[in-house]
Protein backbone atom coordinates (compact mmCIF):
# COMPACT_ATOMS: atom_id res chain seq x y z
CA UNK A 1 0.00 0.00 0.00
CA UNK A 2 2.61 2.52 1.03
CA UNK A 3 4.54 1.54 -1.85
CA UNK A 4 1.60 2.26 -4.31
CA UNK A 5 1.36 5.98 -2.89
CA UNK A 6 5.12 6.60 -3.16
CA UNK A 7 4.65 5.11 -6.70
CA UNK A 8 1.15 7.66 -7.13
CA UNK A 9 2.88 10.56 -5.77
CA UNK A 10 6.04 9.97 -7.96
CA UNK A 11 4.20 9.78 -10.66
CA UNK A 12 1.99 12.71 -9.94
CA UNK A 13 5.18 15.23 -9.58
CA UNK A 14 6.77 14.34 -12.86
CA UNK A 15 3.41 14.76 -15.05
CA UNK A 16 3.56 18.06 -13.19
CA UNK A 17 6.87 18.75 -13.91
CA UNK A 18 6.33 17.62 -17.36
CA UNK A 19 2.94 20.36 -17.42
CA UNK A 20 5.40 22.91 -16.18
CA UNK A 21 7.87 22.26 -18.73
CA UNK A 22 5.39 22.02 -21.92
CA UNK A 23 4.13 25.88 -20.13
CA UNK A 24 7.68 27.21 -20.19
CA UNK A 25 8.42 26.39 -23.75
CA UNK A 26 4.96 26.68 -25.53
CA UNK A 27 3.18 29.03 -23.58
CA UNK A 28 4.74 31.86 -21.89
CA UNK A 29 7.50 32.35 -24.35
CA UNK A 30 10.41 32.96 -22.32
CA UNK A 31 13.62 33.62 -23.80
CA UNK A 32 16.13 30.46 -24.07
CA UNK A 33 18.56 31.07 -21.13
CA UNK A 34 15.58 31.36 -18.29
CA UNK A 35 13.65 28.37 -19.97
CA UNK A 36 16.88 25.91 -19.76
CA UNK A 37 17.35 27.50 -15.91
CA UNK A 38 13.84 26.62 -14.72
CA UNK A 39 13.66 23.44 -16.24
CA UNK A 40 16.98 22.60 -15.04
CA UNK A 41 15.08 23.49 -11.84
CA UNK A 42 12.32 21.44 -12.48
CA UNK A 43 13.87 18.17 -13.29
CA UNK A 44 16.76 18.44 -10.79
CA UNK A 45 14.78 19.18 -7.80
CA UNK A 46 11.49 17.72 -8.74
CA UNK A 47 9.13 18.74 -5.53
CA UNK A 48 10.97 21.69 -4.59
CA UNK A 49 11.32 23.07 -8.21
CA UNK A 50 7.69 22.79 -8.64
CA UNK A 51 7.26 25.06 -5.44
CA UNK A 52 9.78 27.55 -6.23
CA UNK A 53 8.21 27.93 -9.88
CA UNK A 54 4.92 28.76 -8.11
CA UNK A 55 6.55 31.30 -6.09
CA UNK A 56 9.04 32.42 -8.92
CA UNK A 57 8.27 31.33 -11.99
CA UNK A 58 5.19 32.45 -13.01
CA UNK A 59 4.83 35.44 -15.02
CA UNK A 60 3.02 38.69 -14.33
CA UNK A 61 -0.95 39.74 -15.64
CA UNK A 62 0.18 42.93 -17.22
CA UNK A 63 -3.04 44.36 -18.08
CA UNK A 64 -3.79 47.72 -16.60
CA UNK A 65 -1.88 47.06 -13.88
CA UNK A 66 -0.67 51.25 -13.73
CA UNK A 67 -3.42 53.22 -14.35
CA UNK A 68 -4.25 56.97 -13.62
CA UNK A 69 -6.66 59.31 -15.25
CA UNK A 70 -4.73 62.56 -14.17
CA UNK A 71 -2.08 62.06 -16.65
CA UNK A 72 -3.53 64.18 -19.57
CA UNK A 73 -4.90 66.63 -16.80
CA UNK A 74 -1.15 67.40 -16.24
CA UNK A 75 -0.40 67.60 -20.28
CA UNK A 76 2.58 65.16 -20.33
CA UNK A 77 0.67 63.30 -22.43
CA UNK A 78 0.66 66.54 -25.51
CA UNK A 79 4.19 67.12 -24.30
CA UNK A 80 5.55 63.77 -25.11
CA UNK A 81 3.49 64.07 -28.28
CA UNK A 82 5.15 67.51 -29.17
CA UNK A 83 8.87 66.40 -27.85
CA UNK A 84 8.82 63.23 -30.29
CA UNK A 85 7.47 65.03 -33.16
CA UNK A 86 10.10 68.11 -32.57
CA UNK A 87 12.60 65.93 -32.41
CA UNK A 88 11.68 64.18 -35.69
CA UNK A 89 11.57 67.73 -37.57
CA UNK A 90 14.44 69.02 -35.94
CA UNK A 91 12.73 71.41 -34.82
CA UNK A 92 13.02 70.64 -30.77
CA UNK A 93 15.14 73.31 -28.64
CA UNK A 94 17.98 71.82 -26.92
CA UNK A 95 18.99 73.86 -24.53
CA UNK A 96 22.46 72.74 -24.08
CA UNK A 97 24.98 71.05 -26.27
CA UNK A 98 25.49 68.44 -23.66
CA UNK A 99 21.62 67.37 -24.18
CA UNK A 100 21.73 67.49 -27.83
CA UNK A 101 24.26 64.90 -28.28
CA UNK A 102 22.17 62.35 -26.95
CA UNK A 103 18.79 63.12 -28.84
CA UNK A 104 18.40 59.60 -30.34
CA UNK A 105 18.54 57.85 -26.86
CA UNK A 106 15.96 61.04 -25.67
CA UNK A 107 13.88 60.19 -28.32
CA UNK A 108 14.05 56.16 -27.50
CA UNK A 109 12.64 56.93 -23.72
CA UNK A 110 10.21 58.90 -25.08
CA UNK A 111 8.50 57.17 -27.74
CA UNK A 112 8.98 53.54 -25.78
CA UNK A 113 8.65 54.99 -22.47
CA UNK A 114 6.51 58.36 -22.15
CA UNK A 115 9.94 59.77 -20.54
CA UNK A 116 9.85 63.29 -21.21
CA UNK A 117 12.90 65.35 -21.12
CA UNK A 118 12.55 68.19 -18.74
CA UNK A 119 16.31 70.62 -18.70
CA UNK A 120 15.67 72.97 -15.79
CA UNK A 121 16.85 70.93 -13.25
CA UNK A 122 19.18 71.30 -9.93
CA UNK A 123 20.57 68.75 -8.57
CA UNK A 124 22.22 67.63 -5.32
CA UNK A 125 24.26 64.13 -5.11
CA UNK A 126 24.88 62.26 -2.10
CA UNK A 127 26.63 59.27 -1.68
CA UNK A 128 26.56 58.83 2.05
CA UNK A 129 23.65 57.67 4.20
CA UNK A 130 24.08 60.70 7.24
CA UNK A 131 24.20 63.11 4.49
CA UNK A 132 21.44 62.14 2.20
CA UNK A 133 19.04 61.12 5.42
CA UNK A 134 20.01 64.85 6.85
CA UNK A 135 19.05 66.33 4.20
CA UNK A 136 15.52 64.41 3.58
CA UNK A 137 14.74 65.18 7.23
CA UNK A 138 15.49 69.18 6.63
CA UNK A 139 13.17 69.24 3.83
CA UNK A 140 10.17 66.80 5.28
CA UNK A 141 10.34 69.14 7.88
CA UNK A 142 9.69 71.79 5.64
CA UNK A 143 6.96 70.20 4.13
CA UNK A 144 3.72 72.43 3.53
CA UNK A 145 1.35 70.64 1.84
CA UNK A 146 2.21 66.45 0.81
CA UNK A 147 4.59 64.26 1.44
CA UNK A 148 4.85 61.26 -1.34
CA UNK A 149 7.12 58.63 0.46
CA UNK A 150 7.62 55.96 -1.61
CA UNK A 151 10.91 52.94 -0.22
CA UNK A 152 11.81 49.36 -1.17
CA UNK A 153 12.95 48.62 2.42
CA UNK A 154 11.24 51.01 5.10
CA UNK A 155 12.66 49.75 8.84
CA UNK A 156 10.91 51.04 12.06
CA UNK A 157 14.47 51.15 13.55
CA UNK A 158 16.52 54.24 14.37
CA UNK A 159 16.39 55.58 11.33
CA UNK A 160 12.77 55.09 10.07
CA UNK A 161 11.64 56.21 13.56
CA UNK A 162 13.18 59.67 12.95
CA UNK A 163 11.86 59.90 9.44
CA UNK A 164 8.38 58.38 11.17
CA UNK A 165 8.54 61.00 13.49
CA UNK A 166 8.67 63.92 11.24
CA UNK A 167 5.38 62.46 9.31
CA UNK A 168 3.81 62.69 12.21
CA UNK A 169 4.36 65.73 13.23
CA UNK A 170 3.59 67.46 9.99
CA UNK A 171 0.36 65.21 9.69
CA UNK A 172 -0.74 67.22 12.90
CA UNK A 173 -0.24 70.19 10.86
CA UNK A 174 -2.55 69.15 8.47
CA UNK A 175 0.83 67.64 5.65
CA UNK A 176 -1.23 65.09 3.59
CA UNK A 177 1.07 62.20 3.89
CA UNK A 178 1.28 58.96 1.80
CA UNK A 179 3.47 56.39 2.47
CA UNK A 180 3.97 53.37 0.16
CA UNK A 181 6.20 50.69 0.89
CA UNK A 182 7.04 47.47 -0.90
CA UNK A 183 5.35 44.20 0.91
CA UNK A 184 8.18 41.56 0.55
CA UNK A 185 11.33 44.78 1.00
CA UNK A 186 9.56 45.21 4.49
CA UNK A 187 8.02 42.00 5.42
CA UNK A 188 8.38 42.59 8.62
CA UNK A 189 6.53 45.97 8.20
CA UNK A 190 2.62 45.77 8.28
CA UNK A 191 0.10 48.70 8.21
CA UNK A 192 -1.03 48.56 11.50
CA UNK A 193 2.49 49.48 12.86
CA UNK A 194 1.60 52.61 11.40
CA UNK A 195 -1.60 53.26 13.29
CA UNK A 196 -1.05 57.12 15.21
CA UNK A 197 -0.09 58.81 11.26
CA UNK A 198 -3.38 56.75 9.72
CA UNK A 199 -5.60 58.48 12.33
CA UNK A 200 -4.10 61.74 11.85
CA UNK A 201 -5.41 61.26 8.26
CA UNK A 202 -2.61 60.01 6.75
CA UNK A 203 -2.33 56.90 4.57
CA UNK A 204 -0.07 54.06 4.08
CA UNK A 205 -0.12 51.03 1.33
CA UNK A 206 2.05 47.71 0.79
CA UNK A 207 2.89 47.10 -2.79
CA UNK A 208 1.33 43.80 -3.95
CA UNK A 209 0.87 42.52 -0.17
CA UNK A 210 0.80 38.90 0.95
CA UNK A 211 -2.69 36.74 0.73
CA UNK A 212 -1.62 35.53 4.14
CA UNK A 213 2.14 34.80 5.98
CA UNK A 214 4.38 33.61 3.64
CA UNK A 215 1.99 33.40 0.22
CA UNK A 216 2.29 35.92 -2.14
CA UNK A 217 1.40 34.92 -5.70
CA UNK A 218 3.81 37.66 -6.94
CA UNK A 219 6.43 36.80 -4.87
CA UNK A 220 8.37 37.34 -7.20
CA UNK A 221 7.39 40.95 -8.77
CA UNK A 222 8.76 43.44 -6.60
CA UNK A 223 8.72 47.56 -6.21
CA UNK A 224 12.44 48.39 -6.05
CA UNK A 225 11.70 52.01 -6.35
CA UNK A 226 12.73 54.70 -3.90
CA UNK A 227 10.90 57.49 -4.55
CA UNK A 228 10.39 61.12 -2.44
CA UNK A 229 7.94 63.82 -3.53
CA UNK A 230 7.83 66.82 -1.20
CA UNK A 231 4.95 69.74 -2.22
CA UNK A 232 5.69 68.71 -5.94
CA UNK A 233 8.96 71.01 -5.57
CA UNK A 234 11.92 68.81 -4.29
CA UNK A 235 12.55 65.16 -4.82
CA UNK A 236 14.52 62.21 -4.08
CA UNK A 237 15.55 59.18 -6.34
CA UNK A 238 18.16 56.99 -6.02
CA UNK A 239 20.02 53.47 -4.00
CA UNK A 240 19.48 53.97 -0.61
CA UNK A 241 16.51 52.84 1.26
CA UNK A 242 15.35 53.38 5.38
CA UNK A 243 17.44 51.56 7.96
CA UNK A 244 19.87 52.26 10.33
CA UNK A 245 22.01 49.70 7.47
CA UNK A 246 22.21 52.48 4.76
CA UNK A 247 24.07 55.01 7.73
CA UNK A 248 26.65 52.24 8.28
CA UNK A 249 25.13 50.80 11.33
CA UNK A 250 25.34 47.27 10.43
CA UNK A 251 28.35 45.12 11.95
CA UNK A 252 27.91 42.74 9.07
CA UNK A 253 27.86 45.34 6.12
CA UNK A 254 29.67 48.68 7.55
CA UNK A 255 30.48 51.63 5.91
CA UNK A 256 27.03 51.70 3.12
CA UNK A 257 28.47 53.23 -0.48
CA UNK A 258 25.28 54.06 -2.22
CA UNK A 259 24.06 56.88 -4.43
CA UNK A 260 21.40 59.38 -4.39
CA UNK A 261 19.63 62.28 -6.04
CA UNK A 262 17.82 65.37 -4.47
CA UNK A 263 16.30 67.01 -7.36
CA UNK A 264 14.31 70.50 -8.09
CA UNK A 265 12.97 71.36 -11.35
CA UNK A 266 9.88 70.31 -14.12
CA UNK A 267 11.49 66.75 -13.39
CA UNK A 268 9.61 66.87 -10.46
CA UNK A 269 6.39 66.52 -12.45
CA UNK A 270 7.26 62.96 -14.24
CA UNK A 271 8.24 61.86 -10.83
CA UNK A 272 5.50 62.60 -8.52
CA UNK A 273 3.26 60.99 -11.81
CA UNK A 274 5.56 57.67 -11.09
CA UNK A 275 4.77 57.72 -7.09
CA UNK A 276 0.86 58.47 -8.06
CA UNK A 277 0.94 55.42 -10.65
CA UNK A 278 2.40 53.25 -8.34
CA UNK A 279 0.06 54.40 -5.34
CA UNK A 280 -3.21 53.95 -7.06
CA UNK A 281 -2.10 50.48 -8.51
CA UNK A 282 -1.36 49.42 -4.24
CA UNK A 283 -4.57 51.38 -3.25
CA UNK A 284 -7.83 49.89 -2.98
CA UNK A 285 -9.84 53.04 -2.02
CA UNK A 286 -7.65 56.23 -1.70
CA UNK A 287 -6.72 56.32 -4.82
CA UNK A 288 -5.26 60.05 -5.83
CA UNK A 289 -7.17 62.09 -8.03
CA UNK A 290 -5.65 64.76 -10.04
CA UNK A 291 -5.43 68.16 -7.62
CA UNK A 292 -2.80 71.27 -9.06
CA UNK A 293 -1.37 71.52 -5.37
CA UNK A 294 0.43 67.65 -6.90
CA UNK A 295 1.58 69.94 -9.83
CA UNK A 296 2.69 73.42 -8.92
CA UNK A 297 4.02 75.68 -11.47
CA UNK A 298 7.93 75.18 -10.95
CA UNK A 299 10.26 78.52 -11.07
CA UNK A 300 13.86 78.07 -13.11
CA UNK A 301 15.95 76.15 -10.85
CA UNK A 302 18.84 74.74 -13.00
CA UNK A 303 19.96 73.96 -16.66
CA UNK A 304 20.34 70.07 -15.46
CA UNK A 305 18.45 67.58 -18.32
CA UNK A 306 17.49 64.56 -17.76
CA UNK A 307 14.29 62.01 -18.50
CA UNK A 308 12.51 59.70 -15.19
CA UNK A 309 12.78 56.44 -16.84
CA UNK A 310 10.49 53.77 -15.32
CA UNK A 311 10.49 49.71 -16.18
CA UNK A 312 9.25 46.29 -14.95
CA UNK A 313 7.28 43.51 -15.82
CA UNK A 314 4.74 45.46 -17.02
CA UNK A 315 6.50 47.13 -19.84
CA UNK A 316 6.57 45.90 -23.48
CA UNK A 317 10.29 46.89 -23.23
CA UNK A 318 13.36 46.36 -20.77
CA UNK A 319 14.12 50.13 -20.76
CA UNK A 320 16.07 50.95 -18.24
CA UNK A 321 18.65 48.31 -19.75
CA UNK A 322 17.66 49.90 -23.14
CA UNK A 323 19.05 53.09 -22.30
CA UNK A 324 21.97 51.42 -20.09
CA UNK A 325 23.28 50.03 -23.01
CA UNK A 326 22.58 53.09 -25.52
CA UNK A 327 24.84 54.62 -22.85
CA UNK A 328 27.58 52.31 -23.60
CA UNK A 329 27.16 52.17 -27.49
CA UNK A 330 27.63 55.43 -27.42
CA UNK A 331 30.79 55.99 -25.24
CA UNK A 332 34.23 57.42 -27.05
CA UNK A 333 36.14 57.22 -24.42
CA UNK A 334 35.77 55.51 -21.08
CA UNK A 335 32.83 53.51 -19.51
CA UNK A 336 32.30 53.88 -15.61
CA UNK A 337 29.98 50.90 -13.97
CA UNK A 338 29.02 50.39 -10.40
CA UNK A 339 26.56 47.75 -9.20
CA UNK A 340 25.99 45.55 -6.08
CA UNK A 341 24.55 42.73 -8.75
CA UNK A 342 26.54 42.45 -11.86
CA UNK A 343 24.07 39.37 -13.72
CA UNK A 344 23.96 40.97 -17.01
CA UNK A 345 22.66 39.43 -19.90
CA UNK A 346 24.26 38.34 -23.16
CA UNK A 347 23.64 41.71 -24.76
CA UNK A 348 25.01 43.50 -22.31
CA UNK A 349 28.06 41.85 -22.33
CA UNK A 350 28.50 41.76 -25.93
CA UNK A 351 27.84 45.76 -25.46
CA UNK A 352 30.50 45.95 -23.07
CA UNK A 353 32.88 43.10 -24.98
CA UNK A 354 32.69 45.00 -27.69
CA UNK A 355 33.66 48.61 -26.13
CA UNK A 356 36.57 46.85 -24.46
CA UNK A 357 37.84 45.80 -27.79
CA UNK A 358 37.64 48.66 -29.36
CA UNK A 359 39.81 50.59 -26.43
CA UNK A 360 37.34 52.11 -24.81
CA UNK A 361 37.89 52.42 -21.04
CA UNK A 362 36.11 50.30 -19.63
CA UNK A 363 35.91 50.32 -15.28
CA UNK A 364 33.06 47.94 -13.08
CA UNK A 365 33.39 48.36 -9.22
CA UNK A 366 31.10 45.55 -7.28
CA UNK A 367 31.08 44.81 -3.49
CA UNK A 368 33.41 42.92 -1.75
CA UNK A 369 30.57 41.57 0.95
CA UNK A 370 28.03 39.74 -0.54
CA UNK A 371 24.43 40.10 0.50
CA UNK A 372 23.27 37.30 -1.96
CA UNK A 373 25.58 34.43 -2.27
CA UNK A 374 24.75 32.64 -5.03
CA UNK A 375 24.48 36.16 -6.97
CA UNK A 376 27.77 37.25 -5.38
CA UNK A 377 29.40 34.36 -7.25
CA UNK A 378 27.45 34.54 -10.56
CA UNK A 379 29.01 38.70 -10.63
CA UNK A 380 32.74 37.49 -9.91
CA UNK A 381 32.13 34.77 -13.42
CA UNK A 382 30.62 37.40 -15.71
CA UNK A 383 33.46 39.86 -14.31
CA UNK A 384 36.20 37.45 -14.87
CA UNK A 385 34.79 37.16 -18.68
CA UNK A 386 35.24 41.19 -19.34
CA UNK A 387 38.45 40.98 -17.40
CA UNK A 388 39.96 38.69 -20.00
CA UNK A 389 38.45 41.08 -22.74
CA UNK A 390 40.19 44.23 -21.60
CA UNK A 391 37.89 45.87 -18.51
CA UNK A 392 39.71 47.16 -15.28
CA UNK A 393 37.31 45.60 -12.14
CA UNK A 394 37.11 46.59 -8.73
CA UNK A 395 36.61 45.19 -5.87
CA UNK A 396 34.99 48.00 -2.63
CA UNK A 397 36.97 47.30 -0.03
CA UNK A 398 35.57 50.00 2.45
CA UNK A 399 32.14 48.36 3.52
CA UNK A 400 29.17 47.65 1.14
CA UNK A 401 28.62 49.31 -2.48
CA UNK A 402 24.85 48.99 -3.31
CA UNK A 403 24.95 52.34 -5.58
CA UNK A 404 23.56 51.56 -8.71
CA UNK A 405 25.51 53.98 -11.52
CA UNK A 406 26.72 54.26 -14.89
CA UNK A 407 28.92 57.26 -16.23
CA UNK A 408 29.62 57.76 -19.86
CA UNK A 409 32.69 60.17 -21.02
CA UNK A 410 31.99 62.79 -18.37
CA UNK A 411 28.70 63.62 -20.53
CA UNK A 412 25.74 61.60 -20.22
CA UNK A 413 25.03 59.27 -16.56
CA UNK A 414 22.20 57.56 -14.57
CA UNK A 415 21.17 56.54 -11.29
CA UNK A 416 18.50 55.16 -9.77
CA UNK A 417 17.25 51.72 -8.48
CA UNK A 418 18.48 49.51 -11.31
CA UNK A 419 21.23 46.97 -10.67
CA UNK A 420 22.92 45.08 -13.60
CA UNK A 421 20.91 41.82 -13.85
CA UNK A 422 18.06 39.87 -14.93
CA UNK A 423 15.34 41.01 -11.76
CA UNK A 424 16.18 44.56 -12.41
CA UNK A 425 15.70 44.28 -16.07
CA UNK A 426 12.43 42.05 -15.82
CA UNK A 427 11.15 41.50 -12.84
CA UNK A 428 11.74 44.15 -10.19
CA UNK A 429 9.21 47.48 -11.22
CA UNK A 430 12.07 50.21 -11.10
CA UNK A 431 13.02 54.01 -11.96
CA UNK A 432 16.39 55.80 -13.11
CA UNK A 433 17.03 59.46 -13.79
CA UNK A 434 18.94 59.29 -16.53
CA UNK A 435 21.47 62.73 -17.07
CA UNK A 436 22.64 64.62 -19.73
CA UNK A 437 24.77 66.97 -18.17
CA UNK A 438 28.80 67.46 -18.20
CA UNK A 439 29.06 68.96 -14.51
CA UNK A 440 26.64 66.02 -12.85
CA UNK A 441 28.15 63.70 -14.98
CA UNK A 442 31.88 64.86 -14.11
CA UNK A 443 30.63 64.64 -10.41
CA UNK A 444 29.46 60.92 -10.86
CA UNK A 445 33.00 60.34 -12.35
CA UNK A 446 35.18 61.72 -9.65
CA UNK A 447 33.24 59.75 -6.92
CA UNK A 448 34.09 56.36 -8.82
CA UNK A 449 37.82 58.06 -9.13
CA UNK A 450 37.70 58.00 -5.08
CA UNK A 451 36.11 55.07 -4.83
CA UNK A 452 38.66 53.50 -6.24
CA UNK A 453 41.23 53.92 -3.94
CA UNK A 454 39.43 52.17 -1.62
CA UNK A 455 38.82 49.57 -3.69
CA UNK A 456 41.24 46.58 -4.85
CA UNK A 457 41.87 45.66 -9.15
CA UNK A 458 40.91 42.42 -9.44
CA UNK A 459 43.65 41.65 -12.45
CA UNK A 460 43.35 38.46 -14.60
CA UNK A 461 46.27 37.44 -12.75
CA UNK A 462 44.42 37.40 -9.12
CA UNK A 463 41.29 36.40 -11.01
CA UNK A 464 43.62 33.10 -12.37
CA UNK A 465 44.48 32.13 -8.54
CA UNK A 466 40.91 31.53 -7.55
CA UNK A 467 40.71 27.87 -6.21
CA UNK A 468 38.27 24.97 -7.76
CA UNK A 469 35.70 25.40 -4.90
CA UNK A 470 35.18 29.30 -5.89
CA UNK A 471 35.19 27.90 -9.42
CA UNK A 472 32.49 25.26 -8.91
CA UNK A 473 30.30 28.07 -6.56
CA UNK A 474 31.16 30.27 -9.85
CA UNK A 475 29.19 27.89 -12.75
CA UNK A 476 26.61 26.97 -10.62
CA UNK A 477 25.19 30.29 -9.73
CA UNK A 478 26.46 30.94 -13.27
CA UNK A 479 23.85 28.68 -14.71
CA UNK A 480 20.79 29.69 -12.40
CA UNK A 481 21.89 33.58 -13.44
CA UNK A 482 18.29 33.80 -15.69
CA UNK A 483 16.24 33.07 -12.52
CA UNK A 484 18.47 34.67 -9.53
Amino acid sequence: MASNLISIGITAIITLNIFLAIVLIFLERRDASSTWAWLMVLFFIPVMGFLLYLMLGRQLRKRHLFRWEGRSRIGIDNLIDYQIDAIEDGTFEFRLEDTHAFKDMIYMQLRNNHAVLTQDNALTIFNDGEKKFSALLDDLEHAKDHIHIQYYIFRLDGLGSRIYDVLIRKAKQGVKVRLLFDDMGSRSLRKRHFKELINLGGEVEAFFPSIMPLVNPRLNYRNHRKIVVIDGRVGYIGGFNVGDEYLGLDRKFGYWRDTHLRMEGSALHPLQTRFILDWNQASRDQDIEYSDRYFPAIPLKGSVGLQIVSSGPDSEWEQIKNGYLKLITMAKKYIYIQSPYFIPDASFMDSLRIACLSGIDVRIMIPNKPDHMFVYWATYSYVGNLIKAGAKVYIYENGFLHTKMIVVDDEASTVGTANIDVRSFKLNFEVNAFIYDRETSHQLAELFEQDMLLSTELTWELYEERTRLIKMKESFSRLLSPIL
